[in-house]
């Protein structure tokens, strides 16, 4: 077997942590890393205390995916990363996300203004503003496979 590189082994990190999403259309996970150290993880869910989409079903069912993110009910697994960060007073700035899906816009928008410096992604998602966003904030992003 071969060694992973290091985008490979983080990418099945985050692989692994959106085992735990409770999302009904997508499991993502995210991890910021830098210096080659997980600073923070997160997945898609419910707001903690609120009960999950798993249990009280979706609202977005019937909404084409990547419109109307305002109607989720789940924090999305790039902002939960950087809540935790944020709760736990770990600086994100110069990281990498690694996340199993392409960024929305709205998560974009959060890490430009964390000073996320590169974003690796595996599954595409249909929202092309949040990765002209990116590239014009100087954000390096590249899609694995």
């Amino acid at each position: 077997m071969d060694r992973p590189s290091l985008d490979q082994y983080f990418m099945e990190i985050a692989s692994v942590v959106a085992k735990r999403s409770t999302c009904l259309r997508n499991h993502v996970g995210a991890l910021l890393v830098r210096n080659n150290r997980i600073l923070s993880t997160g997945y898609n869910g419910a707001p903690t205390g609120l009960e999950h989409c798993d249990v009280v079903g979706c609202l977005r069912e019937k909404v084409e995916s990547g419109t109307r993110h305002e109607l989720c009910r789940a924090v999305h697994a790039e902002q939960n990363a950087i809540i935790q960060a944020a709760i736990h007073g770990v600086s994100i700035e110069g990281a990498t996300l690694y996340c199993t899906h392409q960024p929305c816009i709205l998560c974009a928008k959060m890490m430009i203004n964390g000073r996320i410096k590169k974003v690796v992604y595996g599954q595409s998602y249909p929202d092309g503003e949040a990765l002209r966003f990116l590239e014009q904030a100087g954000v390096e992003v590249r899609q694995t496979v």
